[in-house]
């Protein structure tokens, strides 16, 4: 047992706002993370911004443990015995204790170290004090100090040590874990509340779904669980929503945009162009081809919409540089501008040279196993046209591991493509969380399936805001109504839980 340390620095390390597997064929996976957009913004947030930290976020208050975490649940080959040191985090500050029964809520980590995602999480501690809940954090195999095989080279070297890596695994884990900390508690009998964000949130409706024996219910944030095998149209998906983003802040910033993919091929086709372009764009190096800037600017647009948030929203932000630049600019001196209003004043721009990170790692072997999330780009958005091709798809893992991915394990696994029909079915007590704004809502639950599986959805939210930090002050009314419908529907779960209890002795 050792207390709970943060860095700040290496935080802020392994967070990228958006992320693109880079191979002969270009995968467009956008990252999905509930705290994507907090760290990495350049000046829009260093003017008055708020904390990143929830106010009821107190590292003193929480105790590090590691689980002999079996590497595979599933097998019972010699191999699958092997263990590994599993990383979670308990904050007992308002636990009620297990003689009265009293709740745990249990975040599931994702993608991601846990201790870069605890320090924002609000929802836990901002609720345990009414639920006077137990919080515990667990953090997803392969990520922060969770390694299998001894050290990350080792666990990332080839698909013979990731394939032990996907989603299956990680909520076998995490049933794993909360048995042996309810039953080293004594409280078999405290309900679980599993809450995630992203692919956390995707993780907590599996959880709900694959071990309804461990947990009460979930909360499931901005979890795109349609986004697979063709449930939603790849073209009318997350392109398009953050192109509506874009041209409902301004339909000016949005036509600058959509004409600015052509006017950089123009000026890169002409001798000199390269050279052009990276003057004015003041880049870290030469370009040594257009797509570099386009992917920059591709994936800047996209991550400001998946975490438009308040209080300053960061489209905005950027339409608010390019619109202000002067009517004489050309077309790239305005998407500069946006670019300077969005990144702040730097050095250099585009292709800062930088390590790449266990995240970064790690994400791309997820979407080449089971996470493939098909996403085109039509002709009626303000990007590049691009088209989702399966094949090439898995040409491409099977260049960079040597096996193929799975593109319909999801579905199989977690339900087919009458997914609707089978949460109404055979689900109970998950609440799907959405944002509007956030272009994977495009792939998320936006109506109710039944009396307890229930869609939670705001026009203007963005990705995974309603588990974030809250601040009263600053927070709009309807993102506060929307985590006062949740706590209620959650505690509905625990009353009807503790009645049946009751009846049951």
């Amino acid at each position: 047992m050792k207390p709970l340390t943060f860095s700040l620095h290496s935080s802020l390390i392994l967070i990228f706002l958006l992320f693109f597997i880079t191979t002969s064929v270009s995968l467009k996976v956008p990252r999905l993370s509930p705290t994507g957009g907090t760290f990495l913004h350049g000046n829009y947030w260093t003017q008055g911004r708020p904390s990143d930290a929830s106010p009821a976020f107190d590292p003193k208050h929480f105790q590090t443990f590691y689980y002999n975490q079996t590497l595979d649940h599933f097998n019972f080959r010699p191999d699958s015995f092997n263990t590994f040191q599993q990383r979670y985090l308990i904050n007992s500050k308002h636990w009620g204790g297990s003689n009265i029964s009293a709740p745990i809520l249990a975040y599931l980590g994702a993608e991601e170290a846990i201790d870069v995602d605890i320090p924002i999480i609000g929802f836990l501690p901002e609720n345990a004090i009414h639920f006077q809940a137990l919080q515990i954090y667990i953090e997803h195999r392969y990520y922060g100090e969770s390694i299998p095989f001894g050290s990350r080279e080792e666990a990332y070297k080839n698909a013979s040590t990731l394939g032990y890596f996907n989603s299956a695994q990680a909520i076998a884990d995490y049933a794993e874990i909360l048995i042996h900390v309810k039953k080293q508690l004594h409280a078999e009998n405290s309900p679980v509340i599993v809450v995630g964000g992203s692919y956390g949130g995707m993780l907590a409706s599996w959880f709900r779904l694959k071990y309804p024996h461990v947990t009460l219910g979930a909360l499931a944030s901005s979890a795109p669980i349609l986004y697979f095998d063709d449930l939603v149209s790849p073209e009318t998906g997350y392109y398009s929503i953050a192109s509506r983003d874009f041209r409902e802040a301004s339909e000016t910033c949005y036509q600058i945009i959509k004409k600015s993919w052509a006017e950089i091929d123009n000026i890169a086709s002409k001798p000199e162009g390269l050279s052009s372009l990276s003057k004015k764009f003041q880049t870290c190096r030469p370009l040594t081809n257009s797509s570099e800037l386009k992917d920059y600017l591709d994936s800047m647009y996209s991550g400001a919409a998946q975490y438009d948030r308040p209080p300053t929203y960061p489209v905005t932000v950027i339409c608010g540089g390019i619109d202000g630049a002067s009517s004489t600019d050309d077309i790239l001196t305005k998407i500069f501008a946006g670019v300077v209003a969005y990144r702040g004043n730097r050095s250099c721009y585009v292709n800062q040279p930088r390590n790449k990170t266990e995240t970064d790692v790690g994400w791309r072997w997820q979407t080449c196993s089971d996470m493939v999330i098909p996403i085109s780009v039509s002709n009626d958005t303000m990007f590049p046209p691009y088209k989702f091709d399966v094949d090439e798809y898995i040409d491409g893992c099977k260049e960079l591991y040597g096996v193929p991915p799975r593109p319909h394990w999801v579905t199989t696994y977690y339900g087919g493509h009458d997914i609707k029909l089978t949460l109404h079915r055979f689900a109970s007590n998950i609440v799907f969380s959405n944002g509007l704004r956030d272009p994977y809502s495009s792939g998320g639950v936006l109506d109710d399936i039944s009396d307890s599986v229930v869609a939670i959805h705001t026009k203007n939210g963005s990705h995974c805001l309603d588990i974030l930090r809250s601040n009263h002050t600053t927070d709009p009314d309807w993102l506060v109504n929307q985590r006062k419908i949740e706590v209620r529907i959650i505690k509905g779960w625990i009353a009807k839980y503790y009645a049946d209890l009751q009846a049951l002795k």
